[in-house]
This record gives structure tokens, sequence and C-alpha cells, in this order.
């Protein structure tokens, strides 16, 4: 490293550089495309499975336009429709959604768009169960809090965070001000362990991490609030533990990997990073870039990236209707696969990775959800 690099340590590389993966598939997997469904000509935005219920892992839900669409993963290649729901407002678009469940475990979906309202919808029932309206603008993200599922976070184009309680319809904290995101907030995370830390993104091209620590009370009397949910005391957390210019244009997705955070940008990568936070009061720290993950072709915002349930490989589609297979546990990088068809030529907004990496969604902006299996193992 020269005296110049060195000076920059702060903010970039600041061990040694970082490994950079090789685009040369190992192929020590290989998938075979097994179905492929149209739900229509919007673009469909997200596609999840759910890892919070055993009894559900094959199941997945799908947003494009007003509509969600719930399916499951069946023997064979199968792709079977349990259930639709098409929101009031026809102009509604949905970009995010994902799985929580109620206090007996019955499984719940939670999804935001562009009217920048959360429906909170009881599978079980086939019908709403909540809404909350809070955020300025359209929320690009929500992600549960799988430790406590009732706890779920949504990132917004007006530039804050809101924490919610799913069951008794309270907003909790909102993540904005002072040390907050400048611009659009694309993606957010809860630590896989840790319930008080949070990470989030956006295109003021910083990566940032937040404590719930200090505020820890008011999530417990959210749990336990029975006068109206908008006469609750939402605290207002100004301040990031700690910032980070990693990435030097948008970043649209961010996951904990352990205490490490994996982030990708509009730059044609993802990132392995470890933050090491200095001072949690001034939100100052250093970064240390481990991994580079590139992915040819993947230039436009919003194409979001996921992972198995243990982080064996993390997955991304790109412009070009290409899915890049990374192996996440390997250094340097090894790419796994990479998955293409001459129908798949449309950018892949999302892909969803299943419980155990078998099997591989990806949906796409001309409105298709493309099934891949894992043959590696099969005779056929």
């Amino acid at each position: 490293m020269t005296g110049e690099e060195a000076k920059k340590g702060k903010t970039f590389g600041l061990w040694c550089e970082p490994v950079v993966g090789s685009l040369a598939p190992a192929k020590k997997k290989e998938y075979r495309i097994t179905n492929r469904l149209e739900e229509g000509k919007r673009p469909i935005y997200a596609v999840v499975f759910n890892f919070l219920d055993s009894r559900y892992f094959n199941v997945f839900v799908t947003v494009g336009g007003n509509r969600i669409t719930v399916y499951q993963c069946l023997e064979g290649g199968v792709i079977a429709v349990l259930q639709s729901y098409v929101d009031e407002d026809k102009d509604e678009a949905f970009y995010t959604v994902g799985w929580t469940c109620s206090d007996d475990g019955s499984p719940y979906i939670v999804a935001g768009g562009s009217k920048g309202i959360i429906r909170i919808i009881d599978a079980g029932r086939e019908s709403i169960y909540r809404s909350f309206i809070g955020h300025g603008n359209s929320i690009n993200e929500v992600r549960t809090q799988t430790l406590k599922p009732s706890l779920v976070i949504s990132a917004s184009k007006d530039e804050s965070l809101r924490l919610w309680n799913t069951q008794t319809g309270i907003c909790i904290l909102i993540f904005s001000g002072a040390g907050g995101h400048r611009n659009e907030i694309l993606s957010v995370d809860f630590h896989p362990s840790d319930i008080y830390r949070i990470c989030s993104c956006g295109m003021d091209n910083t990566v940032k991490i937040w404590s719930i620590k200090d505020f820890l009370t008011y999530v417990e009397k959210s749990f336990t609030w029975t006068d109206l949910p908008s006469k609750f005391p939402t605290k207002f957390v100004q301040r990031p533990v700690y910032t980070a210019s990693v990435h030097v244009n948008y970043v649209d997705c961010t996951r904990w990997l352990g205490d490490f955070i994996l982030s990708k940008s509009v730059d044609d990568e993802i990132m392995l990073w470890e933050p090491i936070v200095k001072e949690e009061i001034t939100g100052t720290g250093a970064v240390d870039v481990l991994q580079k993950y590139p992915i040819p072709v993947c230039d436009i915002w919003f194409i979001k990236f996921s992972c198995d349930f243990h982080f064996n490989i993390a997955t991304v589609g790109n412009r070009e209707g290409k899915i890049y297979v990374w192996e996440l546990q390997s250094c340097p990088p090894v790419l796994a696969t990479k998955l293409s068809h001459p129908q798949s030529i449309s950018p892949i907004r999302q892909t969803a990775t299943s419980f155990d990496g078998s099997t591989i969604l990806s949906c796409c902006e001309d409105g298709t959800i493309w099934r891949w299996d894992d043959v590696s193992n099969s005779s056929t």
C-alpha cells in the first residue's frame, strides 16, 4: 500500500487490499431452469421466501403493481398459486415485501411501495390486518427482526427509517435527522443476532449503522400499549453510531453477514467489509474491505441480492437477466455458477434464495418469475 493509500485507510482498505473474485465460474453447482411464470406486464420488484416458519420454507411472495401474490414451490419445478391480493388503490405500486407473523405464529405479509403505506396482511385469514401510515414518500424496503418478528423496519424515499410493532400498530422509532441519510434510503437490515443493531444504505452513497439500545424501553412499551397508536411517544433517533462511504455511487442493497456487512452498489459489485466503530457518539470509524464480488452489467439501481438461510451463497441478477451465484464462505471469492437463459433478458429486480439454497427465484422488469433448481447431485 502506498503512503497516499495509507492516508485513506480511515475510509478504505484499512489492513490490506480487498480480494476480488474471478468471474470464471467454478461450476461447483449446477442449476436447471424448471419454471417460468408471467404475472402480467408490470414489473415485479420483489420476491421473498418465508424463513420464519419451517412449515412454510417453500412458500414465497411477490409484488408487482398493486398486486401481492403468494406461491408455493412444489416438487418437479411446479409453482402453485396460493393467494392473491389486489390493493384497493389501483395506482399503488408495491416495491418491497416480506414476512412476519402473529403471536400464535400465523403468517403475515408486510408490503410497501409508491404510496408510502405499509400493508400487513393476515395470510391465514386472507384479509388486511393493519395499515401503517407515516412515511412521507414511497417505501423501498421492509425487513423483519427474525428474533422478534413483530418488529418490522421500513426504508423510505423520505430519507427516514421507521420501526413498527405489527401487533399493536405502533411506530416506535424514526431514524432521521442530523446524522441521517441525505437522500432516498434504498435498503435496511436487522443484525442476525444483536437485536440492537440495524444497517441502512441509500442514494447518498453511504452505509449507516444504527443502535436502538438507548430506546429499548420504548420498544418494550410498544408491546403493552393500550391507548391509541397515534398517542404513543414515538422517538427520533437522529444519529447513527457509524457512517461509511464504502461505495462511490448509490448503494441499493445491504445485509449483515455476522458482524460483517455485504453491500451492493450500482458499480457492478457487492463488497464484504468490516465496520470498525471507533466512536459511537460521533459515528466515526474505519472500513476494512475484505472481498469484492463482481456482477457485470449491474449498473442500474434497485437490483437486490439474496442469500440462503445459512449464508452459504449470495445470488444476484443483472440488467440482462443473468444470475450470479457467489459462495460466501470462500476466500478468495468463488463464483459457484452463472445462470442464463435465451429468453431471460429483462432486468432482474430481486432474487430469492431458498432456505437451503437448492432453489433460486428471480423476478423481472417484464413481469416474469423464473425458477432454477439445484441439480448438482442429480443423476438426470
